[in-house]
């Protein structure tokens, strides 16, 4: 049974995550090895947390009881010691993602689940770091993590139903919707969202419309919450880079990115992060 869970990183993303396992009722340990983004995240979930019983969704005890479940460690061996899962929300960097995993793998205990927060890394070639490839697998979240109500568990090649169907319970417990896919490149949800993100591009290097009138098309004409013009800055226009370029080299040429999103990278229009991409953010605050 799952009872601590630890996170490694401080992004967006881990933080997110530490967020909902906080709040399920897990004892959750945040491990980076910089205290300042230690302190940070902490105060993100805390803030989060606030937000969330202003706007009645969350009661004050279980956010005080959440914030009291939460816990960091500035080493890893610490952080991974006593934990039952292990969530990794590092950059989209396969060398360094097998490494935190071989580290990881020196210090918790034989039956710890291993799960990386990829979006489109192969599961399978994570795996190959690690010892008990049976116990390693795919979460991938989705960003905000306390918005989003999907989870995607990727199976690689040696993944177990016994660890299967752990990540799905703690998935369930944090209140999301999992869904189990095959360790295909870009797993199901990256392969989607990069496809119409990128023809997006085109058509706007090709100025078939402004990346408000296309997006516009797809949040009226197909209910998307965003459009996918708006949701590449949310991501990053160089996460979304280096996900097409992945996709491109083991899919083929479909997922070739545009001369445009090579650009704008190459420029530091990244999006939201940098305050600039297919929009003005600093506008916005």
């Amino acid at each position: 049974m799952i009872r601590q869970i630890a996170i490694i990183g401080t992004g967006t993303m881990g933080r997110g995550i530490a967020h909902l396992a906080a709040l399920a009722g897990y004892e959750t340990v945040v491990h980076d090895s910089d205290p300042a983004a230690l302190d940070a995240a902490r105060a993100s979930v805390e803030s989060t947390l606030r937000k969330g019983v202003e706007k009645a969704k969350v009661t004050d005890a279980d956010a005080r009881a959440a914030m009291q479940r939460l816990h960091v460690a500035a080493d890893l061996e610490p952080a991974v010691r006593a934990a039952d899962l292990i969530i990794e929300a590092i950059p989209e960097d396969i060398q360094l993602k097998k490494d935190l995993f071989s580290q990881a793998d020196l210090f918790c205990g034989d039956e710890t689940v291993l799960a990386s927060n990829t979006s489109s890394i192969s599961i399978t070639a994570l795996a190959g770091a690690v010892e008990r490839r049976d116990r390693f697998v795919g979460m991938h979240f989705f960003n905000p993590p306390h918005a989003m109500k999907l989870i995607e568990i990727v199976r690689g090649e040696r993944t177990s139903d016994q660890t299967i169907a752990e990540v799905r319970a703690v998935a369930e417990k944090m209140g999301k919707q999992p869904i189990v896919v095959a360790d295909s490149p870009g797993f199901a949800t990256s392969r989607l969202g990069v496809a119409i993100g990128l023809e997006a591009i085109r058509m706007l290097q090709d100025s078939v419309a402004t990346a408000e009138d296309i997006d516009r098309a797809m949040e009226l004409g197909y209910n998307h919450p965003v459009g996918p013009l708006r949701l590449t800055d949310i991501i990053g226009l160089d996460v979304r880079l280096g996900i097409a370029e992945y996709l491109a080299s083991t899919l083929g040429p479909r997922f070739e990115p545009p001369e445009l999103l090579r650009r704008m990278v190459a420029e530091g229009k990244l999006g939201k992060k940098t305050g600039v991409g297919f929009y003005r953010w600093r506008d916005e605050g």
